[in-house]
C-alpha cells in the first residue's frame, strides 16, 4: 500500500514539475477558437477575381506580408463601381473635413506616437497575468471573457448614471439573465 502511495506521489510531483516548465515567454491565447471541419476551407483559397498576367511584370508592387492582393475581394469598391462611383475614393486617408473639430478636441492634450506599441505591451503583460488556470490551459478553454471582465463596462449602470444626471438616453434592451460564459 505504501509503495502505491509513493508511486502516486512521485507521479504527481513529476507531472507538476513538467507543468511548471512551460514557456514563460509565450504569448497567452485567451480566445481559443476551434476548427469545425477536418480540412482546409476551400472557399478561403479560391480567387474571387480572375487571375491575369500583367503586360509588364516589373510594374507589379512588392509583396507585403499581410497586405492586399490584386485578386482580394473588395465588395465596397465593387459596389461603388457598379453604381457609377469612383472606387479610388474609398482608399483616401486622412481626416474628413467634417471631423476636423472632433479630432482637434481629442488631440488637445497631445498624442503619443508610440501609443500602439505601449498598449500592445501592456495588454501582453495583462494577458500573461490572466492566462487561466492549469486545467483551463490544458483543455484549451476560452477564458477571454473571464480575463477581461474587470475591464468591461457595465452598460446598465452607466445608462442609469446618465439618466440620473438628467441626460436623455436611447432605450436599451432589458437586462438579460446572467449567464456564465
Amino acid at each position: 500500500m505504501r509503495a502505491k502511495f509513493g508511486i502516486i506521489v512521485i507521479a504527481g510531483a513529476t507531472l507538476l514539475s513538467l507543468a511548471a516548465c512551460g514557456d514563460r515567454n509565450r504569448v497567452p491565447e485567451l480566445m481559443n477558437l476551434r476548427q469545425t471541419g477536418a480540412g482546409a476551407d476551400e472557399f478561403g483559397i479560391l480567387p474571387t477575381k480572375p487571375l491575369e498576367l500583367p503586360t509588364d511584370v516589373a510594374a507589379l508592387p512588392e509583396p507585403t506580408p499581410g497586405g492586399s492582393n490584386r485578386t482580394d475581394p473588395t465588395p465596397e469598391a465593387d459596389v461603388v463601381a457598379a453604381l457609377g462611383g469612383n472606387p479610388a475614393a474609398l482608399g483616401r486617408t486622412g481626416v474628413p473635413a467634417g471631423d476636423g473639430g472632433l479630432v482637434g478636441h481629442a488631440a488637445r492634450f497631445g498624442s503619443s506616437p508610440t501609443i500602439r506599441a505601449q498598449l500592445a505591451a501592456e495588454d501582453l503583460d495583462y494577458r500573461r497575468r490572466n492566462d487561466g488556470r492549469l486545467l483551463e490551459r490544458v483543455f484549451n478553454l476560452n477564458i477571454y471573457f473571464k480575463a477581461y471582465k474587470p475591464l468591461s463596462l457595465d452598460q446598465y449602470a452607466e445608462l442609469e448614471r446618465w439618466r440620473a444626471l438628467g441626460v436623455r438616453t436611447v432605450g436599451a434592451p432589458p437586462r438579460a439573465a446572467e449567464t456564465s460564459r
